[in-house]
């Protein structure tokens, strides 16, 4: 099924590692034209080399998701450069936990910032491009926090349900307007990415501490049903069905890629 979203152009934020830095990858090997953003220059220049060097197509740009002039940046470049949007991957996150008593106002308000202000200005600046070129496909990133939620990631998981419930109303307007414009939401669950060093911490025997070992199995065993992490790849390919034409009846939708772990 090589060629999933060939042709299409894609803007995936918070690209320069994890979840974003995967996406980015796979869907340029099934033919896409990715725009790879983040604040994190380095590693951002070194994924679009790494995408070009086995004949993929990808630029990087710099973008601070919570600045409005960065997205119109951003955006008047995209129109610039290919003349159409078909697919946004709203993936810049971050996560901060501990008791809300000793959540600072200031990180409460950074939190929302990046994952929910970065979110609503992808979708608005990036609608009016995508709904010239006659639709596309809006993946907003949040997290099975945003289902279920957990003890000292109050934070966390209020920027996520606001993530999931804006999707919702986005894709209902659209829906509305008949733009060819569909939104949906990815909610993964425990996956080895460089956000869980800032949401929990896990010891050898599984419990909760600082500082965390390099994998996160001995938590798992017991916290997801499956009993293990999930993979980027298995995250990933949630994105690629959402960002293809395979999905074009869906919309509005939460996709939940968490080894049953927010129903247990």
């Amino acid at each position: 099924m090589a060629g999933r979203v060939a042709g299409k152009v894609a803007l995936i934020t918070g690209a320069a590692s994890g979840i974003g830095r995967a996406a980015s990858v796979t869907l340029a090997r099934e033919g896409a034209t990715v725009i790879a953003t983040d604040l994190q220059p380095q590693p951002g220049a070194a994924l679009a080399a790494e995408i070009a060097a086995v004949g993929g197509q990808a630029v990087f740009l710099a973008h601070d998701v919570t600045r409005e002039d960065d997205w119109l940046r951003v955006i008047a470049e995209v129109r610039a450069r290919f003349g159409r949007l078909d697919i946004l991957v709203n993936n810049a996150g971050i996560g901060l936990s501990g008791a809300v008593v000793d959540m600072s106002f200031d990180d409460w308000k950074r939190q929302m910032s990046v994952n929910v202000d970065g979110p609503f200005l992808g979708v608005k600046h990036g609608l009016p491009l995508m709904r010239e070129g006659g639709g596309g496909s809006i993946v907003n990133v949040s997290s099975i926090a945003g289902i279920k939620a957990s003890p000292n990631v109050s934070g966390y998981c209020a920027s996520k349900g606001a993530v999931r419930l804006f999707t919702k109303s986005v894709a209902l307007e659209c829906a509305a307007l008949k733009d060819g414009v569909r939104v949906n939401s990815l909610h993964p669950g425990i996956v080895e990415t460089p956000i869980w060093d800032t949401l929990i911490g896990t010891g050898p025997d599984g419990s909760n501490a600082r500082p965390r070992t390099k994998t996160l199995a001995g938590f798992t065993a017991g916290a997801v049903p499956l009993g293990r992490p999930g993979r980027l790849d298995e995250v990933v390919a949630g994105i690629l069905w959402l960002a293809s034409d395979e999905s074009s009846y869906v919309t509005g939708t939460e996709l939940v890629i968490d080894g049953a772990r927010s129903i247990a």
